[in-house]
């Protein structure tokens, strides 16, 4: 058994091309830790969010704080604190901030491949 302290929790900056705007982020379970899991805190500051994107796996995300927008090509979601998100194997997704607020959320993976799909000046914002 492994536990691990929220007090050791220390928010990176986030530059990758998944990303956009202030992102920051904490691996918690990586695969050093976990042979088939993947735990990650990301916290977006208003305004910042992902690009459209797939996994190859399902993706599990939980709101921790703030509120913020998940978005299929269908439909946008505002989502708050304790919200939680089940996000299926190659369905087109973003998700991030609103444009005003901040959020973060614990992303829940397995290993496997993501997929950035499109620039994120494509990417339809709410109103």
């Amino acid at each position: 058994m492994q536990v691990i302290r929220g007090a050791d929790t220390k928010l990176e900056r986030a530059e990758r091309p998944i990303f956009t705007g202030e992102v920051n982020t904490h691996t918690y379970v990586d695969d050093k830790i976990g042979t088939h899991l993947r735990l990650t805190l990301v916290r977006f500051s208003p305004g910042a969010r992902t690009t459209w994107h797939t996994h190859a796996f399902e993706q599990g995300l939980m709101i921790t704080e703030g509120q913020g927008i998940v978005a299929t090509e269908a439909e946008e979601f505002p989502v708050g604190p304790g919200d939680i998100i089940i996000i299926p194997a190659g369905e087109k997704h973003w998700h991030g901030g609103s444009e005003t607020t901040a959020m973060a959320h614990i992303s829940i993976t397995t290993p496997g491949e993501t997929t950035v799909l499109e620039p994120v000046e494509q990417i339809r914002t709410r109103s």
